[in-house]
């Protein structure tokens, strides 16, 4: 059953990513609770570039991000590549709207010119460090008058536009973490602008939210204090409150704070580790979430995340962000793709000739199947089908054998193999061949040489399964070349 929230008018739930790097695991998770809440509603999600950091903006992070998005399965309803009614959808290219409500909070004495320098600033925060008070702003150029402030800017001196925070205590609902309250008088005047044309982020979010008729903000806890400052910049300006919920951080296994090098892997980093897209989406959803029908369910479709997804389920503490999981998950999804889809999205990672011979390549996908963790393990795992490699004599021998038992054991099984039919030449055929022979003379003196030889590997599937996917002649190729080792 679909949990929707109550709803006054359609439901618009926006991301705003900063094209300063690429797409991540904690933005992503932002984007899939986002999607979520949209599509079960029946609302609309939107793509918008808060990209006003000129400096540290590069398209090709944009690209990195929108990208990303596709290749998880996350379609947007607005955006900068498709349009929408509300754009444009790059705050690089609202300049003229920023300016129209900047001057209409200079006009209503809500916000000021501030000359105050970066000096007189640090010395200013330092002061009120020292009295240990929390450091804001002093309020020094608030009460400049219009006219001396607008003479100050048209003679070229460096200013910002601050805002007038009230006094005020600001209680909201947060969907996730319940009533928040703030005492607005902590904060100071923030900054909103460095000039009319050049705003920065709590201002121009909160007006694009408003311009684009956003209804949930649903973003990480690092923003939640600047929740209370854009509240009372829509506040000021006469704008409807959205609904805010505010995300758990990711925590190591151990909960301590994830490193930044671990967190800041990028969604293309992980792909071309060899995750599948479902993967990603199934990790990220269980983050903070757990179903309320099925607690313990790890593996969730698409739809089945549409159907149960329940943002008042998602916990407060933090979420544990745990490798060996994703690799488990990412295990499960591969066991259950069909082979001719398995191989099609291994393409990228191996070498291309091996599709030269379509026929090994599914038997070897079939073999190596269970073993798979990422997409990248299967050249490592089963690159030995298609190349012998070369290995170390020491590798053939079990235990304490000698060069000349290992040498005659593998002549045996040769004479052995060789009677053995190409029709018959099957692992059930093979194994009801050589097994009385193990009898005899010892599982391990027998086929750790004969998987050695095969594989020139220490760890590999079993011998029988691999001279089934190898076939007769190349089994003997093999085991002749060990054996000229050996001799």
């Amino acid at each position: 059953m679909v949990k929707s929230l109550k709803k006054e008018k359609e439901m618009r739930v926006r991301f705003a990513p900063s094209p300063t790097g690429p797409l991540h695991i904690g933005s992503a998770r932002t984007v899939l609770f986002n999607w979520l809440l949209a599509r079960q509603n029946n609302g609309k999600f939107i793509l918008r570039v808060d990209d006003t950091d000129i400096e540290r903006s590069r398209p090709e992070y944009e690209k990195d991000i929108i990208e990303g998005l596709k290749w998880l399965g996350f379609n947007w309803d607005e955006g900068p590549d498709i349009g929408g009614d509300y754009g444009p959808y790059r705050q690089s290219e609202r300049r003229e709207i920023y300016e129209k409500y900047l001057e209409k909070l200079l006009n209503e004495d809500k916000a000021y010119y501030c000359f105050c320098s970066l000096e007189e600033l640090e010395e200013d925060r330092k002061a009120m460090f020292s009295q240990g008070l929390a450091p804001k702003y002093s309020g020094k150029c608030r009460h400049l008058s219009p006219k001396e402030a607008l003479s100050k800017v048209k003679k070229g001196d460096k200013a910002v536009i601050r805002f007038k925070m009230p006094a005020v205590k600001l209680e909201f609902h947060d969907l996730i973490r319940g009533k928040i309250k703030f005492d607005a008088e902590l904060f100071g005047d923030i900054a909103i602008a460095k000039d009319l044309k050049s705003p920065l982020f709590n201002f121009a979010g909160a007006i694009d939210d408003w311009e684009m008729k956003i209804t949930h903000i649903i973003r990480g806890e690092d923003h939640l204090s600047n929740t209370p400052k854009q509240i009372l910049i829509q506040q000021a300006l006469g704008f409807k409150t959205p609904k805010y919920a505010h995300l758990p951080l990711i925590l190591a296994p151990d909960r301590s704070k994830m490193s930044k090098r671990s967190l800041e892997t990028s969604i293309s980093d992980y792909r071309q580790q060899g995750y599948l897209s479902e993967t990603i989406v199934n990790f990220l959803a269980l983050l903070g979430w757990r179903s309320e029908n099925n607690p313990n369910k790890e593996i969730f479709s698409i739809k089945e995340l549409i159907e149960e997804f329940d943002i008042k389920k998602i916990q407060k503490a933090g979420a544990i962000f745990n490798l060996e999981k994703l690799e488990w998950l990412n295990a499960q999804y591969i066991k259950i793709l069909p082979i001719k889809e398995l191989i099609k999205k291994m393409e990228k990672f191996v070498p291309p000739d091996w599709f030269n011979n379509p026929d090994l390549i599914i038997k070897t996908v079939k073999i190596e199947k269970e073993r798979i963790k990422k997409l990248s393990d299967f050249n490592e795992l089963a690159g030995f089908f298609f190349k012998l490699p070369e290995y170390d004599l020491n590798l053939l021998k079990w235990q304490e054998m000698s060069n000349d038992q290992v040498l005659n054991n593998l002549k045996l099984l040769a004479d052995e193999i060789d009677k053995i039919p190409e029709k018959d030449f099957n692992e059930e055929k093979i194994e009801t061949v050589l097994m009385p022979f193990a009898d005899i003379w010892g599982r391990g003196e027998l086929f750790w040489p004969l998987r050695a030889a095969l594989s020139g590997k220490q760890f590999s599937p079993g011998p029988f399964e691999i001279m089934e996917v190898l076939g007769k002649r190349e089994t003997l190729n093999r085991l002749e070349t060990a054996i000229k080792k050996l001799s």
